[in-house]
This record gives C-alpha cells, sequence and structure tokens, in this order.
C-alpha cells in the first residue's frame, strides 16, 4: 500500500487548489456511486455534486488546511479515510470560517476517486 499519509496530503492539495481554481473541474474525483452530505443534505453521484458545489454563492474561496489525518479504510481494499479541518475564506471576507471534511478515497487503476465526501461549517 502506498504512504497513505503521502496519498491524503497530496489528494488534499490537489482537490483544494482544483475547487479554487475552477470547481467543475471536480467532477472528474467523483463517480455516480460517489456521495456527498453537505452541510447535512445527501447529494449522489458526480454531476449533482459538481452542480453543488458549482452553485455556491462565492467567487473566491480559499482553504487553509489546519489539521490532516488519514488512515487504511478497508483491510481488503487499499481505501484511505481522509479528515480534514481548516479555515475557509469566501470573497473578500476578512473573518474565516472554520470547516471539517472528510473524505474516503477509493483506489482505481494507479489513482484515488472520492467514494464518500462529508462537509460542515463548524461553528461555535
Amino acid at each position: 500500500m502506498a504512504d497513505i499519509n503521502a496519498v491524503a496530503k497530496q489528494f488534499v492539495d490537489f482537490y483544494y487548489q482544483t475547487f479554487a481554481a475552477d470547481r467543475k473541474n471536480l467532477k472528474a474525483l467523483y463517480r455516480e456511486h460517489s456521495m456527498l452530505t453537505f452541510e447535512g443534505t445527501p447529494i449522489q453521484g458526480n454531476t449533482a455534486i459538481t452542480e453543488k458545489l458549482e452553485s455556491l454563492p462565492f467567487a473566491k474561496v480559499q482553504h487553509k488546511v489546519t489539521t490532516l489525518d488519514a488512515q487504511p479504510s478497508s483491510p481488503n481494499v487499499a481505501s484511505v479515510l481522509v479528515s480534514v479541518t481548516g479555515l475557509l475564506l469566501v470573497d473578500d471576507s476578512e473573518n474565516p470560517l472554520n470547516f471539517s471534511q472528510v473524505f474516503q478515497l477509493m483506489p482505481e487503476g494507479n489513482t484515488y476517486y472520492v467514494f464518500n465526501d462529508i462537509f460542515r461549517l463548524n461553528y461555535g
């Protein structure tokens, strides 16, 4: 199995850079059976997930990762569970929002795709 921490770091860097540059390009990371739970609302399929991400009401976004943890998520498949916490800066706001996001990455050939994605803003 590949070094899961390296896989997680590479994935998270790519995901958030792509999110900031052009969210529609995230579609390639999901499959039709992939699931996103965004603020408690479940969304399934790469097209529906991408439409949701593209519809978010901001033009610019920057994710500042505070913590990144990874674990193998199956004894039989080289899947990876990735947990991220951090700060989210949208548009020209000076007040960052706290967020947490969990990804389950499944192997596919020499790469991974997002099987599960859970995103929450953390208030309080």
